[in-house]
């Protein structure tokens, strides 16, 4: 049984700016690249799905940023709250240690 091909994203918009370019039809990059047609077809779809994704607003992007600024934040203070936590732990054991309790 033969083993499906796998092609690097490189090698996919290679293909696929070469057909957009329309210096060379479906068919003649088909034989050339030995692929089939839907294939060709498929990666010529994902690629102008995508695309709008270019040219996406900065507003989106900067609302991404702000909820990964915040997270970061969160996680820092989380961290600080352990640290006081272990230190306020290892100030009353050592306390009741010598207590005798």
């Amino acid at each position: 049984m033969a083993k499906r091909r796998t092609f690097s994203p490189e090698y996919k918009l290679q293909v696929v700016m070469e057909l957009l370019s329309g210096t060379k039809t479906n068919a003649q990059i088909c034989r050339e690249h030995q692929l089939a047609s839907t294939v060709v077809s498929a990666w010529k779809e994902q690629f102008l799905e995508g695309a709008p994704a270019v040219f996406a607003s900065p507003r989106s992007r900067s609302g991404e940023q702000e909820r990964i600024a915040e997270l970061e934040r969160l996680a820092g203070r989380l961290a600080l709250e352990l640290e006081i936590a272990k230190k306020a732990s290892s100030i009353l054991s050592s306390r009741l240690s010598r207590n005798g309790r």
